[in-house]
């Protein structure tokens, strides 16, 4: 059950609350929260585009996050989702369900001596570089702020014009800003290498999907993989299999024979769930033993 203002009086009386990436903390719910005698809003998750940091503030809501959980959890998936879209893997994974071992339209590419684009150097955009860097692809980046972790690769930043024209992959790992929203769109995708991938693991808004489907219908765009969506929330994370899925533009994607979607799922390991365990009840021990929070975020 997400949080919004449907839900929120379940949480009163208690200190703290624990929400994940689609939870909706805006100002009136945090209002409503603080009524209820809520003071520690605990993320379980890193991106915090979902909260109102100022109106927190000024409630006097403290707000915690998981700042880092696996970043090779991330980057693993972005891979998987990359060779599956390549080598047509959903594809072949069905027919061969069906007895049907036809190798028509199976045909993917070397990522060997290809050039590989990643769009936010941070810890999970450097592991993604890293793995790609031992499939033999040419790597470049881009982010405003450079990283030393990510040059230290061997590899180099590039212009968001360079990677256009030169990248065969392009694989987003950049938090959800006003900056951010919507770096992909019919603009960068008229200007992007014709027939180039693109992977999102990040955050739905990053992309314009849209103007994706449009780049898809016309063949700009090689294909998709994506484990965000602009308008998860009212999706992901349930079982909707037994229901009419009112949300024309999801399932205008899914009918691509090349889009891959997963629900959210890139963050789901073993270790990962047992970082966001340990670090996000840190942050509520500390905050009742009235501790500094290490994790803090602030507006």
């Amino acid at each position: 059950m997400s949080l919004s203002m449907d839900t929120v009086s379940l949480a009163e009386g208690y200190g703290a609350v624990c929400v994940f990436v689609n939870d909706k903390a805006d100002a009136e719910v945090l209002k409503a929260l603080h009524i209820g005698g809520t003071r520690l809003l605990a993320l379980r998750c890193t991106g915090f585009n979902n909260v109102d940091l100022q109106a927190a503030s000024e409630l006097g809501v403290k707000v915690a996050r998981v700042v880092t959980y696996s970043p090779n959890s991330v980057a693993e998936h972005a891979v998987a989702l990359l060779l599956a879209i390549n080598r047509k893997v959903h594809r072949a994974y069905n027919r061969t369900r069906e007895s049907n071992f036809s190798l028509d339209g199976l045909i993917g590419f070397d990522l060997c001596g290809k050039t590989v684009a990643v769009v936010g150097t941070g810890k999970i955009g450097c592991v993604f570089a890293k793995i790609m860097l031992g499939f033999g692809c040419n790597v470049i980046g881009y982010d405003p702020h450079s990283s030393a972790q990510f040059q230290a690769l061997g590899v180099r930043y590039a212009t968001p014009g360079e990677i256009g024209e030169k990248a065969d992959v392009i694989s987003l790992h950049c938090p959800l800003t006003p900056a951010t929203h919507h770096i992909i769109n019919a603009e960068t995708l008229k200007r992007a290498k014709r027939g180039a991938l693109l992977i999102n693991t990040s955050r739905g808004a990053l992309i314009d999907t849209q103007a994706v489907i449009e780049a898809l219908k016309s063949g700009q765009l090689g294909g998709l993989g994506i484990d965000v969506y602009e308008q998860e929330a009212s999706l992901f994370f349930r079982n909707l299999s037994n229901e009419i899925i009112a949300d024309d533009v999801i399932q205008r994607l899914i009918s691509f024979p090349n889009v891959i979607v997963t629900g959210h799922q890139a963050y789901l390991t073993h270790e990962a769930l047992t970082t966001i365990c340990d670090t996000t009840l840190k942050s509520i021990t500390d905050f009742e033993q009235g501790k500094p929070l290490e994790n803090e975020v602030t507006a």
